[in-house]
C-alpha cells in the first residue's frame, strides 16, 4: 500500500530558545517544499492557539475567502492569526541565526481540554496533514498529546518532534548531545574564561550559576573547558532510586563544598577563583531555600511554578543568596552584607550556627544561560539542525509515521526516529532525564581538575593543620567540620 501524500505541514517551537532553532525551521522548510509541500509556522508556540486568537482570525481570514480555503499563501509574518506561510526565501539565510523566526512558549495545551480543543481545530481548519514540533521535554510531551487528541477526534495527522535543549537532559541515542547545547557550551566557556581571568587580576571570587535545570551538563561542560576553579551539579549528591533525580542536600552541605575550595585556595595564596554552580542545585536544596525565601521578604526572590509545574528558577537570585550566605561565615563584618535587617543571619534561618572565620574574601555573582540561548549556532549545531530538519521531512515522509509520532534522534549518522510510548512516561509525562554520569571518566577527570578538599587532606598531619589555621581551627575541629565532605 502506497503512503498517503503530505500536502501540508506546520511547525510550532516550544519551550525556551536554544541555538539552532532556525536551523531546523530552514531545512524543514526547504526539504518540504523541494516535495511539493506546503509550510505553515505557527508563531510563538501553542500560546494563541491555546487561546483561540488564532481560530477567531483564521475564520475571519477564510471568511473574506468564501470559506473553505485551500491555499494559505495570504498568511504573512503579523497576520492576526499568528500564522505564516514559509518559502524558501523566508528562511533560506536563517539556518546560521539565534533565536526564533516564529518565536517560542512555554504555554501548555495539555493541561486543559478546552484549550487542546482550540488547538485541534485550528489544525485541521489548516487541513494539515504533519506537524513538526521543536522544543524539549514539555514540548515533546505536548505534541505528543497533540498526536493523540487529533487522532481521537476522527483526524488523521502525523507528528515529529525535533528535540532541543541547552541543557542536553534528554535520553538521545549513544552520547549524542541535543542541538543547542554545544552552542552554549561554546560560548559559555569563553565567558567563564574572562572572569577566571578577572578573578585573578582583581583578587575575587566569581559564582557562576549555569542553566541546568535537571542535570548539570552544561554546568560541568563549560567549568571543565574553562577551566573553574570548582563545578558542583546536582547528580554529584546521589541519585534517589525510586524518583531517578538527585538527592536532596542541605544548604549548608552545599556552602561547606565552596567554603573548603576557598579555605584550600586560601591554604595555597590563592585568593581568587571562579565557581559554577547547575541551577539544577537549586531543585536539591529546595526545602532550605523556600525557608529563606519565605522569611526574607523577596529579597532573593520568589517560590513560583510555572504550566508545566517546574519551580520558577529565573525568579531566584541563587547567586546572590550563595554570596550573602558565605559572607556571613568568610568575613569578619559581624552583619555580612546584604543580611536582611530583620534576620540576624541567614544561615541561622538554616539551623547552621559556626562562627565567622575573618577572611578578606570578594564575591561577585553572574548567572549563566539567558546569554547562550539565542547566540547564532556554532558548525556544529549548523550542520547537526539541517540533518534532523530534514530528517523530521523524511520521518513524516515514511510508512512509519502514519503508525506513530515520534522523536527524532540521530546515532551514527542515520536518523532513528523513537516513539513517542517509548520515550515519554505517562506516569511522569516526561522523558527519563540523561544525567551526568559521575561514575565515568569524565566526570573523574573533571573533579581531578578542581581544586576541593579531598581524603590526602585529612589523611596528611602538616596538610590537615595548615587548612585549620587559615580560619584559626584546631585540625580536629576543622575534621569535625568538614571531613564529611570526603
Amino acid at each position: 500500500m502506497q503512503t498517503p501524500p503530505i500536502k501540508r505541514l506546520a511547525l510550532v517551537v516550544g519551550g525556551g530558545p536554544a541555538p539552532g532553532i532556525n536551523g531546523v525551521i530552514s531545512a524543514v522548510t526547504i526539504e518540504a517544499t523541494n516535495r511539493g509541500i506546503d509550510v505553515i509556522g505557527i508563531e510563538d508556540g501553542y500560546r494563541w492557539l491555546a487561546r483561540g486568537d488564532t481560530i477567531k482570525a483564521l475564520n475571519e481570514g477564510l471568511e473574506e475567502r468564501g470559506g473553505i480555503e485551500d491555499d494559505f499563501r495570504w498568511l504573512y509574518k503579523g497576520h492576526p492569526s499568528h500564522l505564516v506561510y514559509l518559502t524558501r526565501d523566508d528562511v533560506k539565510q536563517a539556518y546560521s541565526r539565534g533565536g526564533s523566526i516564529l518565536g517560542t512558549s512555554r504555554t501548555n495545551p495539555s493541561k486543559n481540554p478546552e484549550d487542546m480543543a482550540r488547538v485541534i481545530e485550528v489544525l485541521k481548519k489548516l487541513r494539515l496533514d504533519a506537524l513538526v514540533s521543536i522544543g524539549g521535554d514539555d514540548t515533546a510531551y505536548s505534541a505528543s498529546q497533540v498526536y493523540k487528541a487529533y487522532r481521537e477526534s476522527g483526524g488523521y495527522i502525523r507528528v515529529a518532534h525535533v528535540p532541543k535543549t541547552i541543557d542536553n537532559d534528554l535520553p538521545l541515542p549513544g552520547s549524542t548531545p541535543t542541538f543547542g547545547f554545544e552552542t552554549a557550551r561554546h560560548y559559555g566557556t569563553g565567558v567563564v574564561r574572562n572572569l577566571s581571568e578577572d578573578a585573578r587580576t582583581t583578587s575575587r571570587w566569581y559564582i557562576v550559576v549555569s542553566m541546568g535545570r535537571a542535570a548539570g551538563h552544561l554546568a560541568l561542560g563549560i567549568g571543565k573547558a574553562a577551566a573553574a576553579t570548582l563545578t558542583i551539579i546536582p547528580e554529584e549528591f546521589g541519585i534517589d532510586p525510586d524518583t531517578k533525580k538527585p538527592n536532596k542536600v542541605t544548604l549548608k552541605h552545599l556552602c561547606d563544598v565552596i567554603v573548603g575550595s576557598i579555605i584550600k585556595r586560601e591554604a595555597n595564596g590563592k585568593r581568587y577563583g571562579v565557581i559554577v554552580l547547575a541551577e539544577g542545585v537549586i531543585e536539591s536544596v529546595k526545602d532550605d531555600l523556600k525557608i529563606i525565601l519565605d522569611n526574607t521578604g523577596g529579597k532573593y526572590g520568589t517560590y513560583e511554578t510555572d504550566e508545566f509545574g517546574h519551580l520558577r528558577l529565573g525568579e531566584i537570585e541563587f547567586g546572590k543568596l550563595i554570596r550573602d550566605l558565605l559572607m556571613e561565615r568568610l568575613t569578619k563584618a559581624k552583619n555580612a552584607k546584604g543580611v536582611t535587617p530583620n534576620v540576624a543571619r541567614l544561615n541561622d534561618l538554616i539551623n547552621v550556627k559556626t562562627e565567622s572565620y575573618g577572611l578578606n574574601v570578594t564575591f561577585i555573582c553572574a548567572d549563566l544561560g539567558y546569554q547562550l540561548r539565542c547566540a547564532d549556532p556554532i558548525p556544529f549545531d549548523s550542520e547537526y539542525t539541517r540533518d534532523l530538519g530534514y530528517s523530521a521531512v523524511k520521518f513524516l515522509l515514511s510508512d512509519e509515521a502514519t503508525q506513530y509520532g515520534a522523536v527524532i534522534g540521530f546515532h551514527h549518522g542515520a536518523m532513528e526516529p523513537m516513539q513517542f510510548e517509548k520515550m515519554i512516561d505517562p506516569r511522569t509525562k516526561r522523558m527519563q532525564t540523561r544525567i551526568v554520569n559521575i561514575k565515568g571518566e569524565g566526570y573523574e577527570v573533571a573533579r581531578r581538575y578542581m581544586i576541593r578538599l579531598e581524603p590526602r587532606d585529612f589523611n596528611n598531619p602538616d596538610l590537615l593543620a595548615r587548612l585549620a589555621a587559615t580560619i584559626k581551627k584546631t585540625p580536629e575541629e576543622f575534621r569535625a567540620e568538614f571531613e564529611y565532605l570526603i
